[in-house]
């Protein structure tokens, strides 16, 4: 997938002047990127200002770096979170969450309710409730819900009545109806009862609703799924820390001097041995800075060099590598190349952005960014 990343940022800077035949090739490299990032159109822009969820944006900050780069890949359960927030916008205790985004190959893993518990007024309920129980149903007969088979009970717990803050409930059975049939999805239905189970009215207990209450504390669906999209065999890996590690075997680049003389740099670059160099990836330059919320781009890097014989250790050659190189040196074989200096690890980045209907969405994309280079 890196390769083919390279290949198309280098169709797709702009040129300048720009003939008709470079901005065709920069339009189709720029379509065939978003195939890489699995997608058929760059989502728009949202249409106002829109501050994604803190839970999305501190998901994102415990999952990968500045860069995007993956800190530990067995942080996620499957490669892609969704957020959904709610649009009944009701003081009621309803909530319906449109998944109409959610593609048809991605596999449900785990869906989860946030909701913002407000401090209870001094007024709500006795004072000697302590605590209350909380449930969440899914909504089955939308008209009717607290009828027989209105309703199917989804979550429920004790919840104190000292505190405030966030609450999360598993909903994922209702969330695999929603998908497989969207005409089901009714929405959700929390209900507050004391400790003996009777309803209480007024109840002591409220969440944040998206009506009353700053936006940030809004209710929250949020969605792990797994797309079934995986790199290539090669060993992935991950790092902590604020720059990107550099090989341990092979040097980083380092400033050269040119020869004096008429040797052109393809040829400089030919003698300098198999090393890694920084390639930006600039989500601005090629125009997706609109919905991508985090990162603004990433370093790529790029593998360069040559692999002469005989392949010393520094060099990570594979032993087909060593044996190649063998060849070539002596002639044994007519038409057997040099081995060629490519990426021998890789690391995934992390990409948080809007899609077509404005959720927030975290993805884990594998095989991008090489995290060192070798002889193969």
């Amino acid at each position: 997938m890196l390769g083919t990343v390279l290949l198309l940022l280098a169709l797709a800077k702009p040129a300048c002047p720009s003939p008709a035949g470079v901005a065709s090739r920069r339009a189709e490299a720029l379509k065939k990127l978003l195939e890489v990032f699995g997608m058929e159109d760059p989502p728009p822009p949202p249409a106002h200002f829109k501050k994604p969820p803190q839970y999305m944006v501190d998901l994102f900050n415990t999952v990968a770096n500045a860069d995007g780069v993956t800190k530990n890949p067995d942080i996620l359960e499957g490669n892609t979170v969704r957020s959904f927030l709610d649009r009944t916008h009701s003081k009621e205790m309803q909530f319906l969450f449109v998944l109409s985004s959610v593609a048809k190959n991605e596999k449900i893993l785990t869906a989860e309710l946030h909701l913002f518990r407000l401090w209870p007024r001094v007024t709500d309920g006795p004072k000697r409730h302590h605590f209350c129980q909380v449930s969440v149903y899914q909504v089955l007969e939308k008209e009717n819900p607290d009828t027989p088979g209105g309703k199917k009970l989804l979550a429920a717990r004790l919840v104190s009545l000292q505190t405030s803050g966030w609450e999360v409930f598993a909903i994922t059975p209702a969330v695999r109806d929603w998908t497989e049939d969207e005409s089901s999805n009714q929405g959700l239905l929390v209900t507050v009862q004391s400790l003996g189970g009777t309803p209480l009215d007024p109840p002591p207990l409220q969440f944040a609703s998206g009506r009353d209450h700053h936006e940030s504390k809004r209710p929250l669906l949020v969605l792990f799924t797994d797309d079934g999209r995986r790199g290539a065999s090669l060993p992935t890996g991950s790092f902590s820390g604020e720059s990107h590690p550099q090989s341990p075997d092979l040097p980083a680049e380092v400033p050269v001097p040119k020869p004096a003389g008429s040797r052109s740099t393809r040829s400089l670059d030919r003698l300098q041995p198999c090393r890694k160099h920084p390639l930006s990836v600039d989500f601005e330059e090629i125009g997706w800075s609109g919905w991508i919320i985090s990162p603004r781009g990433y370093n790529a890097f790029h593998c360069k060099g040559s692999c002469p014989f005989p392949l010393g250790e520094n060099m990570r050659p594979t032993n087909h590598a060593t044996v190649q190189s063998i060849i070539n040196a002596l002639k044994l074989s007519e038409g057997v190349s040099s081995p060629c200096c490519v990426p021998d690890k890789l690391y995934s980045i992390n990409l948080l952005y809007f899609d077509d209907d404005e959720n927030v969405v975290l993805k884990q994309y594998d095989d991008m960014v090489a995290a060192s280079c070798g002889c193969h």
